[in-house]
């Protein structure tokens, strides 16, 4: 793992906390620890990272803070950690867009796949950015009557149709 691979750990548990910095670490990532939702929600730089997010926290719970993310246009990926898990919370996390919802006491190796997984998305955000970048400097390359038929092609409308139009 490259050292550029940031992990942000946010749980309330100081244990728990050391334990995941040292098992990151030693895997090679770079890991910022937070006791809580806010001093997260404040102090993270959005710059490419996964995010270990507590489900039950003093103040914000888990769920709160991801709904937070997203309203804040923090777009990282989160895996869950809870050790009182139940149905109704793993959908909703899910829902919110978690990458994994794991349930402590957790095995090593389901972590990494699941941050594994987080970096993969993180890689095909990158990735999107790249190609639509891309499609934007071939659709600025087209005449003005291309772009018609273009704009016409999403209605599926026959070329003959657009030509008239």
């Amino acid at each position: 793992m490259g050292t550029s691979k940031r992990v942000h750990v946010v749980d309330d548990e100081e244990s728990v906390r050391r334990s995941l910095d040292f098992l990151l670490r030693t895997a090679g990532f770079v890991v910022e620890k937070w006791p809580d939702g806010d001093s997260f929600l404040k102090g993270a730089e959005r710059t490419a990272a996964c995010v270990l997010l507590d489900v039950r926290m003093p103040g914000k719970g888990g769920l709160e803070v991801q709904r937070e993310m997203a309203a804040l246009g923090l777009n990282l990926p989160v895996i869950v950690l809870t050790g009182h898990g139940d149905i109704a919370t793993a959908v909703q996390a899910m829902h919110a867009g978690a990458v994994d919802f794991i349930e402590k006491p957790f095995s090593r190796e389901r972590l990494m796949q699941a941050i594994e997984t987080a970096f993969e998305r993180i890689a095909d955000r990158e990735g999107q950015r790249v190609r639509a970048l891309w499609a934007k400097t071939q659709i600025a390359g087209l005449t003005q009557r291309e772009q018609e038929v273009l704009e016409g092609l999403p209605w599926s409308y026959p070329n003959t149709t657009v030509a008239n139009d």
